[in-house]
């Protein structure tokens, strides 16, 4: 018996970077604390760039200015404050073991944060059951990009259907 289809499941062509970061603000305002994005993709795919603009959009929208942002390869995580919300970004690209994620704290960051974790398949199965996968990819041209959204919690069906729906009249 084959796994059941996810509740969400979505394709988008961003001609440009100035595309996904617009697609990455149009998200940002339909997320909260305890959510959690899991961003697949090849190194260079715009994972980092993605939520790097997600998280200057959230900043803006709270009054802040918007701070340095770089990739967390290094430091794994970088913590920031968005008004009341915290966010966390994550990049599990040179942790060897889901253990590992769990010595990061995570696992309670997953519940009173948002969370925007880059290679989460270094989660195994601690990948919160709740979480929104968006799947990068190489476009079509330099700066192009193929995304893929998915959920298995029906409730992003209707929190993502007016910004699939604004995507589909664009």
């Amino acid at each position: 018996m084959s796994p059941p289809a996810p509740s969400v499941h979505a394709q988008l062509t961003l001609a440009s970077e100035a595309e996904t970061r617009a697609l990455a603000g149009r998200l940002a305002t339909l997320l909260h604390a305890g959510d959690t994005l899991l961003l697949d993709g090849p190194i260079g795919a715009g994972k980092t760039a993605f939520a790097r603009a997600m998280i200057h959009d959230l900043q803006a929208r709270a009054g802040l200015p918007p701070e340095d942002v770089p990739s967390p390869t290094f430091t794994l995580v970088q913590v920031y404050e968005a008004g009341a919300l915290e966010i966390w970004h994550a990049d599990l690209y040179r942790l060897s073991h889901p253990d590992e994620a769990v010595e990061l704290g995570l696992d309670e960051a997953f519940a009173t944060a948002l969370c925007l974790v880059e290679w989460p398949d270094r989660l195994g199965s601690l990948a919160p059951t709740g979480a929104l996968r968006l799947a990068f990819a190489p476009g079509p041209s330099e700066d192009a990009r193929l995304l893929t959204l998915s959920a298995d919690d029906p409730a992003w069906s209707a929190r993502l259907a007016p910004l699939l729906a604004a995507c589909e009249d664009a």
